[in-house]
């Protein structure tokens, strides 16, 4: 079994913004593959089913981001599963908008969601995908930055992006982490979609901005 968690914070006021991006990623895999989030429990909306024959659990954490490991741990205590099988898509700012970074092992690189995670599962060796979402071009802060939807200018990119790892995430799982590095990590087709595109260019809220 595959345990697939995107990261981000609940709730439909945070579904278009930036730091949600694992929830948007995990919603189209819910599409493509027909798995229904129709379950709430372990802190989380989850639907369990098949991707070509291999047995998936979609989710998305009910907790704000910087809490994420507490329903980490509790879907991976109800599925009995290992950090081996644990699979997490968040946002990362370090890369540019349009990038993905497959990742083992490895710290939190100042995302508090995955560093909820490790501190509460206490293991950092489980497979991440990053999600580049950059860094803000007009001076705001970055907790207001990632709590916002894309630049107007960048839509297209940003959902070109979204459908970029989700195809990347079923290339892992049918042809294995090696062929999706190949195709997938680092510079890529959203890159040249990118270059083509002159114009692409504390308390609660420290829960949200995790």
């Amino acid at each position: 079994m595959q345990l697939i968690i995107g990261l981000g914070n609940p709730g439909l006021r945070y579904m278009h913004m930036r730091h949600n991006i694992g929830f948007q990623i995990v919603d189209l895999l819910s599409r493509r593959w027909g798995v229904s989030l129709n379950r709430q429990s372990c802190s989380s909306r989850w639907g369990q089913g098949f991707f070509h024959g291999q047995e998936v659990v979609l989710a998305q954490p009910e907790t704000f981001m910087n809490l994420s490991g507490r329903a980490v741990f509790r879907l991976m205590s109800f599925f009995q599963v290992t950090a081996a099988d644990l699979f997490i898509i968040h946002d990362d700012l370090d890369l540019p908008l349009g990038r993905l970074k497959f990742v083992i092992k490895g710290g939190a690189g100042g995302h508090r969601g995955i560093a909820s995670i490790i501190n509460t599962i206490h293991s950092a060796e489980f497979l991440r995908l990053k999600v580049g979402i950059g860094r803000p071009q007009f001076g705001e802060p970055v907790e207001s930055y990632v709590l916002s939807r894309c630049y107007p200018a960048e839509a297209e990119l940003y959902a070109a992006m979204v459908a970029q790892a989700a195809a990347a995430v079923e290339t892992f799982l049918l042809s294995g982490l090696s062929q999706a590095m190949s195709l997938y990590h680092g510079p890529g087709p959203v890159q040249e979609h990118n270059r083509a595109s002159p114009g692409a260019g504390k308390g609660r809220r420290q829960l949200e901005a995790g």
